[in-house]
């Protein structure tokens, strides 16, 4: 089932000045493929969450429409659009068992005792609960509830499943392990999923693509290599990750753009199509893109190594280099091959073309 936005916008009133209105979600167009997981990704108040909520049916958008396999939903209830919520506070009803929580749309739907069993044994097999059928929520840990909660949604098969935020609540490493199986059993059934963070390595993880956000209005809708590797803006580059942003000016643009970085001219593959000879650009190159070394010849940059962090499997560098306000940062992910560096010590940045994204 595939899920489509058109023009969606969403206006609040301010709540301590009548006569004034913000704009949470700017004109959103998107379509979602059928069993496509997509992330809604940005900062707090970006519209992620608004725009999700009206996905749902939990708000109503001030223009637009809403279309979910390609019907038009704008005056259906939450209740009518097929699709299910998981929620970030979990929402488990603490007086029933686990099997009870699970099972409890379908009873809403009328579906016989015997079946209902069926149906929760097999989705609590699934999601690794089956010991747990009898426990209450206050006797099990986040992450089971979280495989509770997420197994509710599923087995009343929806057509479209919608996150909002579910492991925000979770400790780092169980996060990681939970983003893991999020992505497993949405892959294994197959369900249209719309999933909300603001967790940068989440989005990665779960998303076939991601919609980054800011301010109500989307900044880029592209795989998680587009949205790393081939960020359309500096708020994208950015907010995913980190990232060197090298001032340059644009010398010839073709297939490639050669552009000159101080006194040096270089040809780059990669790069946005608004950019405009004789005007400037940005390099954007991630600290992992960048080599490190002593020889002068063919460096972009020389510098000193004002901070060395070890991290035992990587080694982190901050580099102040002449004429920039801020530090360069590499990352070497063999130090002990490529050698240590410490504070003090005069180096060579060296990075190839490839690896680096040109922005307007």
């Amino acid at each position: 089932m595939s899920v489509t936005l058109v023009n969606i916008s969403k206006v609040f009133t301010d709540q301590d000045d009548k006569t004034k209105e913000f704009t949470a979600v700017s004109n959103v167009n998107i379509e979602i493929k059928e069993g496509e997981m997509v992330t809604f990704l940005g900062p707090s108040g970006c519209g992620k969450t608004t725009t999700l909520r009206i996905i749902s049916g939990f708000e109503n958008q001030t223009t637009g429409d809403v279309y979910i396999d390609g019907k038009l939903v704008n005056d259906l209830p939450a209740n009518k659009r097929d699709s299910s919520m998981v929620f970030q506070s979990y929402a488990i009803f603490p007086h029933l068992s686990v099997a009870d929580n699970i099972g409890f749309g379908l009873e809403l739907k009328g579906m016989k005792k015997a079946q209902i069993k069926v149906e929760v044994d097999k989705i609590m097999q699934t999601m690794g609960l089956s010991s747990l059928g009898n426990r209450q929520p206050s006797q099990l840990s986040g992450g089971q509830q979280q495989r509770v909660a997420l197994a509710r949604a599923i087995v009343n098969k929806p057509r479209v499943l919608l996150f909002d935020e579910p492991l925000s609540n979770l400790d780092a490493k169980l996060r990681e392990q939970m983003r893991t199986e999020i992505r497993r059993i949405q892959q294994k059934f197959g369900i249209t999923s719309i999933y909300v963070t603001h967790d940068q390595a989440e989005a990665m993880t779960v998303s076939d693509r991601i919609m980054v956000m800011d301010k109500g209005i989307i900044q880029q809708l592209g795989t998680p290599f587009e949205i790393y590797s081939r960020p359309t803006n500096h708020f994208v580059a950015d907010f995913i990750g980190r990232a060197n942003f090298i001032p340059a000016t644009v010398v010839t643009l073709d297939k490639e753009v050669t552009l000159k970085v101080g006194e040096k001219e270089c040809a780059f593959p990669s790069f946005n199509k608004d950019l405009k000879v004789g005007k400037s650009a940005t390099i954007v190159i991630r600290p992992e893109g960048l080599r490190i070394g002593k020889k002068e010849e063919g460096a972009f940059f020389r510098g000193k190594v004002t901070q060395a962090v070890y991290l035992g499997s990587t080694m982190e560098y901050e580099i102040a280099v002449p004429n920039r306000k801020e530090p360069v940062v590499a990352i070497s992910y063999n130090p002990v091959l490529e050698g240590f560096y410490k504070i003090g010590d005069t180096v060579s940045l060296t990075f190839d073309p490839i690896s680096a994204h040109v922005i307007s």
